[in-house]
C-alpha cells in the first residue's frame, strides 16, 4: 500500500487554497490527515463532502504535517513558510516571496521537474506566476527544439487574479454602474468595470512595471537561460480566466505545421483548430492551456503568433502546486 500524508493547506479560505483543496480530492492525492489553515481562524471549507474547521496560522504547529501548500500573499509566506520548513514539513509556495532565490526551486511540473532535485536547501519549493506557468507551458516544446531568440507578450488578467477582493470590487462596480450610483476603487487603482488598466505593479524607472520584470525572470529561471521576453500586462474585467498574446521568434525555423505537431503532442496543451476559445467560457475548469489563432507571422520568418486562454486559479496555481507534490511523492519521499 502507498504511504499517505499529513498535509496542511495554508490560505485554505483563499481562491487557490480552495482550488487546491478540490484538487486534492479530484486527484485522489494520498492524504492520511489534513489540516486547513487560515490567518483568521474559526470559519469552516469543504474537503470531501466533510467540514473542516479552520486552524489559526498564527498558532498552527506545522510538525503535524508533512506537506503544505502554501496559498497566502508574500508577507505571510514570508514569516510562516521556512517556519513549517525547520518544523520538517516540505512546503509549496504559491506566493512570489522564494521565486527568485537560489537555493528555492521555481518549478512548472510539466517544464523543469528536474529541479525538484533542490528542494531540500529550504524544504521549499516555489509555485511561479500564473502567466509564467502558462507561457513556459506553451514555449517549452518550441524552446526544446528550436531554441527561442525573442518573446513579445500580452498577457490580460483576470481580477481573480487579486484573489476574492478583485471579484467583489468588480462586482460591485459593475452593479454600481447599472444602477448609475459612485464607483468606489479599493483593490485597484481605477476602475476596472468595463474599463482596462494597463499596469499591474509599482512602473519601475525603465517604464516597466513589476509584474512585467518578474514575468521575465521567471522565465528565464524556469527554461534555464535568459530569455529575451518584452511583456506588457493588462488588467481586464473579466472575473476568472487569463488570456494572451504571444508571438515568439525561434532561433531555427520551424514552420507552422512543426508548431502546430509540437503544441499538439505537449500534454499539457490542447491546440484547438476549430473555434475561439475564450477565458471565461472555456478556460475555466480545464487543466490545460488553450491555444488557438496558431499562424506564420508575417512579419518574420521565424516569427510565430497565437493566443492561449487558461484557468488562472486552477492551472495557472493549484494544479502546479499538487503536480509538484506528486512527483516529491513519486520521485523524492518515498
Amino acid at each position: 500500500m502507498s504511504k499517505s500524508y499529513n498535509v496542511a493547506v495554508v490560505g485554505c479560505d483563499s481562491l487557490v487554497g480552495e482550488a487546491v483543496l478540490t484538487l486534492l480530492e479530484e486527484r485522489e492525492f494520498p492524504v492520511a490527515s489534513i489540516y486547513a489553515v487560515a490567518d483568521d481562524a474559526g470559519g469552516r471549507v469543504t474537503y470531501k463532502n466533510r467540514h473542516l474547521k479552520v486552524e489559526l496560522l498564527e498558532t498552527f504547529d506545522f510538525s503535524q504535517a508533512e506537506l503544505a501548500f502554501f496559498c497566502v500573499d508574500d508577507a505571510l509566506a514570508e514569516v510562516y513558510a521556512p517556519r513549517a520548513a525547520a518544523a520538517g514539513c516540505v512546503v509549496v509556495d504559491d506566493s512570489p516571496c522564494f521565486r527568485l532565490e537560489d537555493d528555492v526551486p521555481l518549478v512548472v511540473a510539466e517544464v523543469n521537474p528536474e529541479k525538484l532535485a533542490g528542494y531540500t536547501a529550504q524544504n521549499i519549493i516555489a509555485n511561479p506566476g500564473t502567466n509564467a506557468i502558462l507561457l513556459t507551458t506553451v514555449l517549452k516544446p518550441l524552446f526544446d527544439v528550436a531554441g527561442v531568440a525573442r518573446i513579445n507578450a500580452v498577457t490580460l488578467q483576470a481580477v481573480s487574479g487579486k484573489d476574492k477582493a478583485g471579484i467583489e470590487e468588480l462586482a460591485k462596480q459593475s452593479t454600481a454602474m447599472f444602477n448609475m450610483q459612485t464607483i468606489d476603487s479599493n483593490v485597484f487603482d481605477k476602475q476596472i468595470a468595463f474599463n482596462l488598466l494597463p499596469q499591474i505593479g509599482l512602473i519601475l524607472d525603465d517604464g516597466y512595471s513589476r509584474e512585467e520584470v518578474k514575468l521575465a525572470w521567471e522565465v528565464g529561471r524556469i527554461l534555464g537561460q535568459d530569455v529575451a521576453l518584452n511583456a506588457t500586462c493588462v488588467r481586464v474585467p473579466v472575473f476568472h480566466g487569463h488570456a494572451m498574446v504571444l508571438h515568439i521568434e525561434t532561433v531555427e525555423t520551424l514552420g507552422l505545421e512543426k508548431v502546430s505537431d509540437l503544441l499538439q503532442a505537449a500534454a499539457a496543451v490542447s491546440l484547438v483548430a476549430d473555434g475561439l476559445p475564450t477565458p471565461a467560457v472555456d478556460a475555466v475548469g480545464e487543466d490545460t492551456v488553450l491555444v488557438s489563432r496558431l499562424r506564420q507571422d508575417a512579419s518574420h520568418e521565424k516569427g510565430i503568433d497565437l493566443w492561449l486562454v487558461a484557468d488562472n486559479v486552477r492551472k495557472g496555481a493549484a494544479l502546479n502546486s499538487i503536480q509538484i507534490a506528486e512527483i516529491l511523492i513519486r520521485d523524492y519521499l518515498n
